[in-house]
């Protein structure tokens, strides 16, 4: 596979990369511009690359050794969202409080995690953490359970897991409840009682009442997998506490707002509030870039 897609949208390569460099099972060069993406359906791995030329034009190479190269390719878009017009979701938050981060972090896309297993696997496993214990008890258990490919860690298969015992992830410092989660999860996905491609058909609400009857799976954990594992583009996890500290900041609030004021807020950000949920996260991520803004936002 050698395919070369053009886009013409915003996109803004070095955010992107630097967000997917900061989880360490993601294999990333950020000098060249390079992504190296696990293909689970073949056990393979391909490389994408990006470059941009002056004209706004960011061209993406493809490369790789795989079988279906239709299906790897419509996997990819649905990674990398290259399909989004990234231009009117900057328009559409041009007259709110949030226009500020649209022009620092302008064209900034979201991706989606690699695999939808990998992504619930992970939004479980992060679940009331600090964002680098997170990681590291995410890397503990894809590298001790799943395997790699030139280089590149893959998340062990449903059925792998479904059969560890609790004391094989308490080992990792898992809590106990957190690994009884991850099992008893992995254990419906692998005998097919939750399909979770055929999700993509359905609608949001639909899927996270479906996803919230399992146990240890709330409501954040379901938003974070519909926006992270689906795209889906008007998702906010108001309960988010990176979302409630960069909208205090951002609004100067005297305490972290609460989940009324919050959407309240975000109605005018409808049908983006995934977009404004990114760029938030994105305002914490990198206080530097936007220090600037918080005496000029009223």
């Amino acid at each position: 596979m050698n395919t070369i897609i053009e886009i013409n949208t915003p996109y803004a390569v070095s955010h992107l990369l630097e967000r997917l460099s900061a989880d360490p099972l993601h294999v990333v060069d950020r000098i060249n511009h390079e992504v190296k993406v696990p293909i689970y359906t073949e056990n393979k791995v391909v490389s994408v690359s990006f470059v941009q030329n002056n004209n706004g034009v960011t061209r993406i190479t493809i490369i790789g050794d795989v079988q279906d190269e239709e299906k790897v390719l419509e996997k990819l878009k649905q990674i990398f969202l290259w399909d989004v017009d990234l231009q009117d979701i900057t328009e559409h938050f041009k007259h709110t409080k949030l226009a500020p981060l649209f022009d620092i972090f302008y064209g900034t896309p979201i991706v989606c995690d690699f695999d939808l297993y990998g992504c619930l696997m992970k939004t479980i496993i992060h679940q009331q953490l600090n964002m680098k214990f997170a990681h590291e008890l995410t890397s503990r258990f894809v590298k001790t359970f799943g395997f790699e490919v030139d280089g590149v860690p893959f998340y062990p298969e449903p059925a792998v897991v479904s059969r560890l015992e609790v004391d094989q992830l308490r080992q990792l410092q898992f809590s106990q409840r957190k690994a009884e989660y991850v099992i008893d999860t992995s254990k419906k996905i692998a005998n097919g009682e939750l399909d979770l491609e055929a999700l993509r058909c359905e609608g949001n609400e639909e899927i996270i009442e479906k996803l919230v009857k399992i146990r240890g799976i709330g409501k954040w954990t379901a938003e974070n997998f519909l926006l992270f594992g689906l795209g889906r583009p008007n998702l906010l996890p108001a309960a988010d506490i990176g979302i409630q500290n960069a909208l205090k900041r951002l609004y100067d609030l005297e305490t972290k707002p609460k989940l009324d004021k919050i959407l309240e807020l975000a109605t005018e950000w409808e049908p983006y509030s995934s977009y404004a949920s990114l760029y938030l996260w994105l305002s914490t991520e990198r206080p530097q870039l936007v220090e600037k803004i918080y005496q000029k936002v009223e």
